[in-house]
């Protein structure tokens, strides 16, 4: 079991063993040293191939550079602060800030889906109902160009004034569109319908256009010479080596957290100290590495191919469908690979727990379950009305509730044979959710490298895409 140790997520897999499911903790030490070779292969192997630049067929493609990008944005931002890539991107989230109320971010994929769970987890709730003196001054932000869904851009666009003339801060909104190619269709037509709004309401000046675009993109493709062409002011780069999934902790999430106002310095020293973690622990010991074997056993002796993520915090619901993408791209090739599932509780035991409790036992349960909660504790309260018959429970807060709900389902699901595992963030902030987010993919490459899949590159998604612009009649 993994250790707790100050200042890191702890994993406890110790809900795994049970007589039903033919998994012990004898099995997990035995499988410690190919979990092991496995990190080894990561985080030698992978990342010299690399830096060589001469990537072998079976393992192309290799966006293995995710592995030490915390450590090398820090570094340069520590030793120039002003001009380094981190330096610029809290700069420019400065600029927006004190410019416009409203920042719609275009993406698919990973291209966004890190950055609204940055925003859901980290923010405070509600955080775009609340007014402008609430938010600090920090802008709403919102999601799109991630689907063609035409009554939900229609509404957003409709939001944002339809091109009304942007006469005060209120009104002022920019755009932040993140792709490497610019190819992606979504992404692509929302940019187009987007911007045709955004300058509408400039009053169609072109260099105020060009100042409230801001994109994140590769060094060449379709996004980069729009951008050349609009003389946006600033653009970012998606680090190469690094596949879109594997992306939040560059600017793809860096820039949209900045603005936002989230600390991302915090992040990724959270991230940093999650690789630290990694490098440095046993098996046994090591929460990346008991992840992946209390997964892996359960896929392979008692056929637990859907994996759980069981979020006890709506905060971390966003994070829960990133690596349900994380998991899904990555290890599901070759006729193999979980299915991963989000469950968000309390609410889902109303909608999904018959199922998880008696239905097939093909199920992992990992609980990711926070420690220490943002706000005060809210209790039930007193009241003369007690038809509800809860003045019982009047003392007690809904952390405590909350806790007994876990430890009532895994009792529930032990009961009947059912492995759990449990996965605890000391607290919802930055430095933690880098944690997390680090964990995970590392998990995920080591998991693809122990059971021979390249967990990089998503050849599966291409099909879908041919087939669009064939129908649309496009070559």
């Amino acid at each position: 079991m993994t250790t707790k140790k100050a200042n890191l997520i702890a994993y406890d897999p110790s809900g795994i063993f049970l007589d039903d499911t033919g998994v012990s903790p004898a099995d997990l030490r035995a499988l410690a040293p190919r979990l092991e070779a496995a990190r080894t292969e990561v985080l030698d192997e992978d990342l010299r191939l690399l830096a060589e630049g001469v990537v072998p067929k079976e393992k192309d493609p290799l966006d293995a550079a995710f592995l030490e990008l915390p450590e090398r944005i820090l570094a340069e931002y520590r030793a120039d602060q002003s001009g380094s890539e981190l330096g610029r991107i809290l700069q420019t989230a400065r600029r927006l800030q004190n410019a416009v109320d409203r920042v719609v971010v275009l993406g698919i994929g990973g291209s966004y889906m890190g950055a609204r769970a940055l925003m859901d987890a980290c923010c405070e709730p509600y955080f775009n109902e609340l007014d402008r003196g609430q938010r600090g001054s920090r802008p709403r932000m919102y999601f799109e160009g991630n689907n063609v869904d035409n009554d939900a851009s229609q509404g957003l666009l409709k939001l944002l004034g339809n091109g009304r003339p942007a006469e005060t801060i209120e009104d002022r909104w920019a755009i932040v569109v993140i792709s490497k190619s610019g190819a992606t269709l979504e992404t692509a037509a929302a940019l187009r319908q987007f911007m045709a709004a955004l300058k509408q309401s400039l009053g169609g000046d072109s260099q105020k256009l060009a100042k409230l675009v801001v994109p994140v993109t590769g060094t060449s493709g379709k996004l980069f010479n729009l951008a050349n062409a609009l003389g946006c002011n600033e653009l970012f780069r998606v680090p190469e080596g690094v596949g879109g999934r594997f992306s939040v902790l560059s600017a793809v999430g860096l820039l949209p957290a900045a603005i936002l106002g989230l600390n991302v310095v915090s992040l990724l020293e959270g991230a940093a100290a999650m690789n630290e973690h990694f490098r440095t622990a046993p098996a046994g010991e090591n929460a990346v590495l008991d992840y992946v074997g209390a997964g892996h056993l359960l896929e392979k002796e008692s056929g637990a191919t859907i994996r759980v993520l069981n979020v006890w915090s709506k905060a971390l619901e966003s994070v829960g469908l990133w690596y349900d993408q994380l998991l899904a791209e990555s290890l599901g090739k070759e006729g193999r690979g979980a299915t991963p599932i989000t469950a968000v509780n309390t609410r889902d035991l109303h909608s999904r727990a018959q199922q998880h409790q008696q239905g097939r036992r093909d199920k992992l349960f990992t609980n990711l379950i926070v420690d220490s909660w943002r706000c005060d504790p809210l209790r039930v309260g007193h009241s003369e009305l007690d038809q509800d018959s809860l003045n019982d429970l009047a003392d007690k807060a809904l952390p405590e509730i909350m806790t007994a709900a876990i430890q009532g389902t895994n009792e529930a699901y032990h009961g009947d044979g059912r492995p759990t595992a449990d996965l605890h963030l000391p607290q919802v902030d930055e430095f933690y959710v880098g944690q997390l987010f680090q964990m995970l993919m590392l998990a995920t490459v080591v998991e693809g490298r122990l059971i021979g899949i390249n967990p990089y590159g998503q050849p599966g998604v291409e099909f879908y895409k041919k087939n669009m612009n064939r129908i649309l009649g496009r070559r």
